[in-house]
């Protein structure tokens, strides 16, 4: 028999830890966006020397597994007098691990730019931050928006395994609410249903937010 009524009583800990897991995602994604921006812009525009770091760092956080970065930060990095709380740990390990996917996503868009749009911008009398921003950016953004969307939803979800080191997230909850209650059907179900609701209104958010960012785009 299948008890969802038993996890009432524990709805402050569902609670507590979709707060948890919302407040990271929301700070990851600033961060681990703006790392990839910069990294992006670096790897296209930069010097040899700057093009080669950021290669490095895109191939080793793609292809290593996010749990293992996640304890080299938490539990390596104490070895050489770096102590971070779990917290802080996880919003490091997250932030690091979506800059380096969204580097290579933004740099798709960023050489999707022809360089005649730049030349033209020259042309015009454009300064370089304004051909930056509207000639390179801001299409650039728009082609890859969907794109950058589902990375950071995969990010969020992804982010389950900070339970791992005892951050009390949304799954940290689940583990422990059904440990006292044994409900292990019921407890795993809410929580997946959580992590459902929650990817469906981050994407709403994302979607509302870029039709205002590209609004400009849709009525010239």
């Amino acid at each position: 028999m299948l008890y969802f009524s038993d996890l009432l009583q524990y709805s402050d800990v569902f609670l507590s830890g979709l707060k948890t897991t919302v407040e990271l995602t929301v700070l990851t994604t600033i961060l681990g966006v703006s790392l990839g921006t910069l990294c992006a812009t670096a790897r296209q525009y930069g010097n040899q020397a700057s093009q080669r770091i950021v290669t490095v760092y895109v191939e080793l956080i793609r292809n290593t597994p996010f749990i293992v970065q996640l304890f080299f930060i938490f539990f390596g990095l104490p070895a050489i007098g770096m102590m971070l709380s779990p917290w802080e740990a996880s919003m490091i390990a997250l932030t690091i691990n979506l800059g380096a996917y969204s580097t290579e996503i933004i740099r798709a868009g960023l050489g999707s730019i022809s360089k005649g749009q730049i030349e033209a911008a020259k042309v015009l009398g454009l300064t370089f931050q304004q051909t930056l921003v509207r000639v390179i950016f801001t299409p650039a953004f728009e082609k890859i928006y969907p794109a950058l969307v589902s990375q950071c939803i995969i990010v969020m979800l992804g982010s389950a395994v900070i339970s791992q080191i005892s951050v009390e997230d949304l799954t940290y909850a689940a583990n422990l609410v059904q440990s006292r209650n044994f409900r292990a059907f019921e407890s795993y179900a809410v929580t997946a249903l959580l992590y459902l609701g929650l990817s469906i209104l981050l994407r709403f958010a994302f979607n509302t937010l870029g039709k205002r960012l590209f609004a400009y785009r849709t009525s010239n």
